[in-house]
């Protein structure tokens, strides 16, 4: 707004000026449209919710989650357009609670001008619980329509109260044919081809890892080059780097590939399990984590279907420890491969379970006095160590004595599968109940 020391006519020079000046082509691109947005039919289309919502006239608060670069900003700037809300943006990295009171302030006074306000909160996870819960009331007396954008996911990182008064929204990755559009509109608006051969144009894409914004800025570069001759893949990667992969070790990508990895090896496939045991390592994933979390599958998903697979994780464990980066990497890979490939059981996994949930609930029952020490007289008067059987001394070294509480039934816990080492185990078990039937008998 002009006062008292602007100079007439400054305003409109320096919108002028700004209109002029170098900008980004990811941002010259920027969709003026809803129907221009590339992707994310999923949301878009005229089934999908936000189509479903607009055509409605019934426009809800909204959290969209997904990568960098898939369209959050340009999406929410639309949505802004589309209803005739005042577009307002703030970063939560920037933003702390005094910015969000002058919002809430300035949305309070447009709503009674008879405008509305669409907040687009970018990183909306990283506001803590109490910044989060600022903006309940505004949502619910519809100061404001909350637009938020994050890359985690909501369901970890967003206050179940907001959760329940937004709905969340899936952005994916743009697909190849996705990207392919993107760059026909580049050079559409750059009255121009990209100097690529077709396998350097696909190799293009690639870099851009699903990041339509990361593609456009190396569209950017590569129109930028004075070349004699379309370029190849080779002379294309010489120039270019490919694009990081999204990766957060403490993050949402991370749990997502670790358990990829995990429910590869469970699903014994070995050639999967390498892919994401690479993917973890290539975005600098510490071999070390990954030497514990396939050690725990071994535990968790193999157990005594193949005792030695426990030791192989260990002992891949260790020749990490000594040989370090990147020759270590390797022996974790054979123990991945080793595991993914052995027989599979979690009858142990199961058992220990219910054995917990069974010491849970019977809290503090005795044992059985007979297999108690008494090493005092009056322990003996109590009847402590009275009728025990020595296994050894018993025909075929098995007393088929009981050793749950007296005011507990005998429980079944384990029980091993016909598949490895444990279709032994198997025998024994059956065994050893056949002989304990028949003590009872006795």
């Amino acid at each position: 707004m002009a006062d008292l020391f602007d100079t007439p006519g400054a305003e409109a020079e320096a919108q002028a000026r700004a209109d002029t000046a170098p900008r980004p082509l990811a941002d010259r691109l920027r969709p003026k449209t809803l129907a221009e947005v590339i992707g994310q039919r999923q949301v878009l289309g005229p089934e999908a919710p936000l189509g479903v919502m607009l055509a409605a006239g019934t426009l809800g608060s909204i959290v969209f989650w997904g990568p960098p670069g898939v369209g959050k900003t340009t999406i929410a700037r639309l949505l802004a357009d589309a209803t005739d809300l005042f577009f307002v943006q703030i970063s939560a990295i920037f933003s702390g609670v005094p910015e969000l009171r002058k919002v809430f302030e300035a949305a309070k006074q447009r709503r009674r001008t008879g405008q509305g306000t669409l907040l687009f909160v970018d990183e909306i996870h990283r506001f803590n619980k109490a910044q989060q819960d600022s903006f309940l009331p505004h949502m619910e007396d519809g100061t404001i329509l909350l637009v938020g954008a994050t890359t985690e996911n909501p369901s970890f990182e967003l206050n179940a109260a907001l959760l329940s008064r937004a709905q969340v929204l899936v952005l994916e990755r743009l697909g190849s044919e996705d990207l392919e559009a993107l760059v026909a509109r580049a050079e559409a608006a750059l009255d121009r081809t990209l100097p690529l051969e077709p396998g350097a144009r696909a190799a293009l894409l690639d870099m851009a890892d699903g990041d339509g914004r990361a593609l456009l800025n190396l569209v950017e570069q590569v129109t930028s080059w004075r070349l004699d001759a379309p370029l190849d893949v080779n002379g294309l990667k010489t120039r270019l780097m490919k694009r990081a992969a999204v990766y957060d070790k403490s993050g949402d990508g991370h749990y997502n590939l670790i358990s990829a990895l995990h429910k590869s090896v469970r699903g014994s496939d070995p050639d999967a399990a390498l892919y994401w045991y690479a993917r973890m390592l290539e975005a600098g994933e510490d071999p070390r984590y990954l030497a514990r979390r396939i050690t725990r599958m071994a535990v968790e998903d193999i157990a005594l279907a193949d005792p030695q697979a426990q030791a192989v994780c260990l002992q891949s464990w260790e020749t990490y420890e000594r040989l370090g980066s990147p020759e270590g990497e390797l022996a974790i890979a054979q123990a991945l491969v080793y595991i993914a490939l052995a027989p599979k059981s979690n009858a142990a996994y199961t058992a220990y379970k219910a054995a917990r949930r069974a010491a849970k609930e019977t809290g503090s029952l005795m044992p059985p006095k007979h297999i108690l020490n008494a090493p005092t007289g009056l322990m003996k008067d109590q009847g402590y160590g009275k009728g025990y059987a020595y296994d050894h001394d018993a025909k075929d070294g098995f007393s088929g004595q009981n050793y749950f509480p007296d005011d507990m039934d005998r429980a079944t816990f384990y029980d091993p599968v016909e598949r490895g080492f444990e279709r032994d185990l198997r025998k024994r078990v059956d065994y050893f109940a056949r002989l304990r039937s028949q003590r009872a008998e006795d």
